[in-house]
């Protein structure tokens, strides 16, 4: 996937991190959320799971800048908007909170394998990272590998 980017003037990308601080996701999170939420549920899965994979690029991308704090916030993302394209698809439904996030993870769990907890504890152990800094290079990389495989399973029903 090819890394694109839009420039967002500064004011506006300032408001966009803020909400989505005050929301507690990833600016690309609440940007899905945005832009998916009318989409029929079948689109907004595939428009989830496809943003999932980027983040996932992304993350990488981050560790090789050295940008330890981002990339483990990219990889949260990744994972987030994995269990929103497993809700649309699954059931169309589009969860809008971190509770519903939990517990739409605890139905993939069951569905899916016991694994899927301990990926979405590395994400979540990612999103708080982002948030206080304590963890290093290889947190995230290790992340990474549980989050990737997440975000693959969820592709491989979506996508096909």
């Amino acid at each position: 996937m090819s890394r694109e980017a839009i420039v967002v003037p500064g004011a506006l990308a300032r408001r966009l991190r803020e909400e989505a601080a005050r929301l507690g996701v990833t600016p690309e999170e609440l940007l899905a959320d945005l832009l998916l939420k009318d989409l029929d549920p079948p689109e907004a899965a595939k428009s989830y799971i496809e943003a999932a994979l980027q983040l996932l690029d992304e993350t990488l991308v981050e560790l090789g800048e050295g940008d330890v704090r981002q990339a483990a916030e990219k990889l949260w993302g990744a994972a987030a908007l994995a269990v929103k394209a497993y809700a649309a698809w699954r059931e169309g439904r589009r969860l809008a909170s971190h509770g519903e996030l939990w517990e739409y993870k605890r139905r993939m769990e069951k569905e899916l394998g016991k694994w899927v907890s301990d990926a979405w504890a590395q994400a979540n152990a990612m999103h708080t990272c982002f948030y206080e800094g304590w963890c290093g290079r290889e947190d995230v990389e290790d992340a990474y590998d549980r989050v990737k495989r997440l975000v693959k399973e969820v592709a491989k029903k979506i996508l096909g």
